[in-house]
């Protein structure tokens, strides 16, 4: 129920349309009445059932009473007029043409009311779905280590779609079906008191069976969910992997694996099928067989002239509790159907309730100019239990370059990422400007970096969108500028559309080195007074990788520039050099001193040269 209300919850800025849907939804309901109360009268012309008492009551319009009653003598008063002007055929004709408008008032406002609501709808889940993105997009970088993307994307799709499939889809039955019924009820019961109270001391009967079939669609609804976000996630890695799926043979383990999931969630698909299936036929079959039972009750109460319904009457009764089956088929169908709703809703609020691991801290500041140096600490940091910074300590003043080296997996990258706060040390502190990075604002920390990765970060947008990313008030010139000094500009020119050429998924259109000198150019664009390069130039071949590096030193021209290298020959300039082996600083020193004391940096050096 607390995720129902939830998800319900998303419809507080949207409740001026409640007010115009319960009023649709009543007229609806009300009019859809009028259709059948206007069968009596119809019976009563048509067998005759008119006697001289009851004519002579109908001749005189009633005291007004705020009543059901009065309502009806107010009709049979003009429904007498109309006979004895028109005769039966007249006052066929006239209980037709009421009916037809009837019907025509009842889709009609059913029409607005469900017009109304989906507007509710669309606008229940565009909140749902951006809440979650947003929250998602808030989320610490360890967190997408842990979950699996395919699975969050099944969260922001699937599970979405399938909460306003089955849970808001169901609103009008919180409303309309329940008031729709009560409605025919009360009018049952001014009918008869006697036969309407038969009805319900047997109805229950099937609404506890359907209670313990829904109890049990949970359960699987959840598993069910959870398969399809395997599914995703197996098809996303497949598409991104196609060249090594094909390259190593794999298309065998893949399908395998792909269909022993696909068939798992079609198993659990069908298990629930068995049990949501179940409940709109048992509904009926139950409504069907409390129809049968008043039928058998009530007629031989009419009969035997023990009832105070007359013939035509009784036959009315009936059709009116069969308009009851299918609002109560509806709920009853809603009911079971929602259990997959409420587990795609825990999903969901799974990932909304993640509180982000990196936060500001109430009060903190902004920096807006980066001015004297980056400090660590003594800083260790942790991965789960794996220990991969232990206890650094190092200055980076402004304007100089410092370089980390180191074999993989020595937590290089990892210190890289302390520095923007994609991750927080567990000890130690670092200092910006003689301030704790947690003092400032995270938001303002990271518009004072640029940061360029060994993997190209593109997207399957125009060249320009890539190059002024983040930043829309850029100008063409400024990105032609930008990248000129990438030495991007020329390779830009020669593509089909210049500037506005899209350049595929992840950029898969251009090369290695154009693709990384697009990122460059970006970096440039920003024009930040802090640079961090993760092995900028690690994964290009050796032409690509001049260019590049000649882009390189144009972005890192009077900034502090933090560069992890993979090949030594691009940092011999820098002002100091950081050797990292097993999370700890093990040498430091400017090239051709670490050169000369003959340590890891010399090994490192010397195998270089050497391939």
């Amino acid at each position: 129920m607390n995720t129902y209300l939830r998800i319900l919850s998303f419809a507080k800025p949207y409740r001026r349309y409640i007010p115009q849907y319960l009023v649709f939804a009543t007229l609806s309901i009300i009019f859809g009445l009028i259709n059948f109360t206007m069968l009596i009268p119809l019976f009563n012309v048509l067998f005759d059932q008119v006697d001289e008492s009851t004519r002579a009551q109908m001749q005189h319009l009633p005291a007004f009473q705020f009543s059901i009653d009065y309502v009806l003598k107010v009709f049979d008063y003009y429904f007498m007029q109309v006979i004895e002007e028109y005769g039966k055929v007249g006052a066929l004709l006239f209980v037709c043409a009421i009916i037809v408008v009837s019907v025509f008032l009842t889709n009609l406002f059913r029409y607005i009311s469900g017009i109304t609501l989906a507007k509710i709808r669309a606008s229940v889940i565009q909140k749902l779905r951006m809440r979650i993105f947003e929250k998602t997009s808030q989320l610490h970088l360890g967190y997408f280590s842990n979950e699996r993307k395919g699975d969050l994307i099944s969260r922001m799709t699937n599970d979405v779609q399938e909460v306003e499939n089955s849970v808001v889809n169901t609103l009008k039955v919180a409303f309309k079906e329940p008031a729709t019924i009560i409605g025919y009820f009360l009018v049952l019961f001014f009918m008869s008191f006697k036969l309407t109270i038969f009805t319900i001391i047997i109805m229950p009967i099937s609404g506890t069976i359907i209670s313990e079939i829904t109890k049990k669609l949970k359960r699987k609804a959840t598993q069910s969910q959870e398969s399809l976000g395997r599914i995703v996630n197996i098809l996303d890695e497949t598409l991104s992997g196609m060249r090594i799926v094909k390259a190593f043979n794999a298309q065998p383990f893949i399908r395998d694996k792909f269909g022993h999931e696909v068939k798992h969630y079609a198993g659990l698909n069908v298990a629930m099928a068995r049990k949501q299936e179940l409940a709109s036929p048992l509904s009926e079959f139950m409504g069907v067989m409390v129809v049968a039972g008043i039928l058998l009750y009530g007629g031989i109460l009419v009969l035997n002239n023990n009832s105070e319904l007359k013939a035509s009457e009784f036959i009315t009764y009936i059709i009116l509790f069969s308009q009851i089956l299918p609002p109560a088929k509806v709920i009853s169908t809603a009911l079971s159907s929602i259990q997959r709703g409420l587990a795609s809703g825990e999903r969901i609020f799974h990932t909304i309730d993640t509180q982000p691991a990196i936060q500001d801290k109430p009060g903190a500041r902004s920096i807006d100019v980066f001015k004297h140096n980056i400090v660590f600490d003594h800083v260790s940091f942790s991965y789960e239990k794996e220990t991969v910074l232990r206890d650094i300590s190092f200055t980076i003043e402004k304007g100089k370059t410092v370089a980390i080296v180191g074999p993989s997996g020595g937590g290089k990258s990892t210190l890289a990422d302390l520095i923007p706060r994609f991750y927080d040390p567990e000890a130690g502190t670092i200092f910006l400007d003689g301030i704790p990075l947690t003092d400032y604002k995270t938001e303002s920390i990271r518009k004072l970096m640029g940061i360029v990765t060994q993997e190209s970060i593109l997207f399957n947008d125009t060249v320009f969108n890539n190059i002024a990313f983040g930043m829309p008030q850029a100008s063409l010139e400024d990105v032609i500028r930008a990248a000129k000094i990438a030495n991007a500009h020329d390779f830009i020119v020669n593509t089909p559309e210049g500037y506005e050429t899209v350049i595929g998924e992840r950029g898969t259109k251009l090369s290695g080195g154009q693709r990384q000198r697009i990122s460059i150019a970006r970096a440039i664009l920003k024009n930040p007074p802090i640079l961090i390069l993760d092995e900028a130039t690690s994964a290009l071949d050796s032409e690509s990788e001049k260019l590049v590096q000649e882009a390189l030193a144009n972005l890192m021209r009077n900034r502090t520039s933090i560069v992890i290298a993979h090949r030594l020959s691009t940092i011999q300039h820098a002002h100091e050099i950081l050797v990292v082996q097993q999370g700890e600083i093990i040498e430091r020193g400017r090239h051709d001193e670490l050169v000369e004391r003959g340590g890891l940096y010399c090994k490192l050096t010397e195998m270089q040269a050497v391939s």
